[in-house]
């Protein structure tokens, strides 16, 4: 068994609080054995709109922040998946670092595919890839890839994945609907995504979203069979663990899928 853990942080106004709650949920995760925890998209520095200025998003001072995030991950020996704004020639890069529990980078998700209104925000990446941590192959799907393009987690799982973490933002502060039932027919579409990107690739699914106070959906550890294993307190900040048992993620359904009948 392994113990992973989702957190649920508010949205950060600046680095500096960013990495303040990364630290504090970084423990959380830690006092309950997890080996690697991922956020939010986007979580350093911020949500585009939801707090944190221009002036954060600097290549300096994202450098700063992710050497920071490095040495928590050191200092409490757990593996990172850190969202983060990322320089580019073109522009920004929406990207998951994934972080060992040794501090060192191991590389990086782009988000490949891109809601229509953030056309303006980012740039697309182009490359997918498999991550290994303590015997543990992951892939990243990143907000409107996983719960729209679903075939960008059936690759991970027919690269060798066990789970796809995704980190992303869904909800709102200002409007909207505290939802009171995990996958309710009432809910945005959102967390029945979760389940079936988990249950149509025979995986894992970690989905980490940020405590709005009115999310669309919680963050939360979905079983291969498509079953919520544990989900968050919605609007609450805090972490979510779960022991998942890789032997389970047989990856079957997707070993299935026969690509040569959709060319």
């Amino acid at each position: 068994m392994v113990r992973i853990a989702v957190a649920s942080p508010p949205f950060p106004t600046s680095i500096r609080e960013g990495l303040s709650w990364m630290e504090k949920l970084i423990k959380d995760a830690v006092k309950e054995q997890a080996v690697i925890i991922c956020f939010p998209e986007s979580y350093i520095p911020g949500y585009p709109g939801m707090g944190a200025g221009p002036e954060e998003r600097t290549p300096e001072k994202l450098q700063s922040a992710l050497d920071e995030a490095c040495k928590l991950a050191a200092d409490h020996s757990i593996a990172i998946v850190l969202p983060m704004d990322w320089p580019h020639e073109e522009g920004l890069l929406n990207v998951a670092y994934v972080i060992s529990r040794t501090g060192e980078v191991l590389g990086y998700q782009t988000k490949n595919q891109l809601d229509p209104t953030e056309d303006n925000i980012w740039k697309a990446g182009t490359q997918r890839s498999i991550f290994e941590v303590d015997g543990l192959k992951f892939g990243i799907t990143i907000c409107h890839e996983g719960f729209r393009y679903p075939e960008s987690v059936r690759w991970s799982a027919r690269e060798g994945a066990k789970i796809v973490f995704h980190p992303h933002f869904g909800g709102s502060n200002t409007s909207g609907v505290l939802p009171v039932e995990w996958g309710s027919k009432d809910n945005p579409y959102y967390e029945k995504a979760m389940m079936l990107r988990a249950m149509e690739n025979t995986i894992y699914f970690a989905a980490s979203n940020y405590a709005s106070l009115y999310p669309d959906s919680a963050s939360a550890v979905i079983a291969p069979d498509g079953t919520c294993l544990v989900h968050g307190a919605y609007g609450v900040p805090g972490v979510t663990v779960a022991a998942i048992d890789p032997a389970l993620a047989t990856g079957l359904l997707a070993k299935r899928f026969k690509p040569e009948l959709y060319r």
